[in-house]
């Protein structure tokens, strides 16, 4: 009954959350891709997410108690790592020089430092593997439809075959870790509140991140 339970409160998080995905993300994206913008800059954030991406995960893998959701985690920061390893060397190949390159050098994010604060492992689901990485999968969508207006296939195939399926299982991985994990009302509602948590943060970098490249179309998140 726990089992049913919590897979009924997945799927109740994950509509809730696709519905929040269609208001954050709702824009003419036929509009925004007319216009080129700077892509070494826009890949420049993708490396930013990919560090912070793989760094997270390797800070909660310590101090998880559960055996498969840690292997995850660990999965995910050699994932990650291998992504950004893929985009610098796709920079380095557009000519775009790295050395001294430093994606922290202006710290960590606020939904890095938001996400170094949870300590059970269904807010930590929820809150990145859940909602972070469905972010990026829609994101990373919307942003190889902009590199294929534009010619870029080299890069759009990068995506399509290397990122995207790593993303997509990231977030599968809290799928089924919720539906572990989110057998009671306590753990349901802490999973309820770090959802919101990293989208009302991602939101927030998102808009900063636009008035700074001046573009929607994203990478990641």
């Amino acid at each position: 009954m726990e089992a049913s339970n919590a897979d009924a409160a997945v799927r109740e998080l994950q509509s809730e959350l696709n519905s929040r995905l269609s208001e954050l993300e709702s824009y003419s994206i036929e509009q925004e891709i007319q216009e080129e913008h700077d892509l070494p800059a826009l890949l420049k954030i993708a490396l930013k997410n990919e560090v912070e991406a793989s760094e997270i995960a390797a800070y909660w893998i310590p101090t998880t108690p559960e055996l498969d959701i840690k292997l995850g985690f660990a999965r995910q920061v050699g994932d990650e790592a291998r992504h950004y390893r893929l985009i610098a060397e796709h920079l380095v190949n557009m000519g775009v020089p790295l050395e001294g390159f430093d994606p922290l050098a202006a710290g960590y994010s606020p939904l890095f430092k938001a996400l170094q604060g949870l300590e059970t492992t269904v807010e930590r689901l929820s809150a990145g593997q859940f909602t972070r990485e469905a972010i990026a999968v829609q994101r990373n969508e919307m942003f190889i439809r902009y590199l294929e207006h534009h010619g870029h296939t080299d890069l759009v195939r990068l995506y399509r075959e290397e990122i995207q399926p790593d993303e997509t299982h990231h977030h599968q991985l809290g799928v089924s870790g919720l539906s572990k994990l989110m057998t009671t009302p306590d753990a349901r509602e802490r999973a309820r509140k770090a959802m919101n948590l990293t989208l009302s943060i991602a939101d927030e970098m998102k808009k900063a991140a636009e008035k700074k490249v001046g573009s929607k179309t994203l990478p990641g998140c």
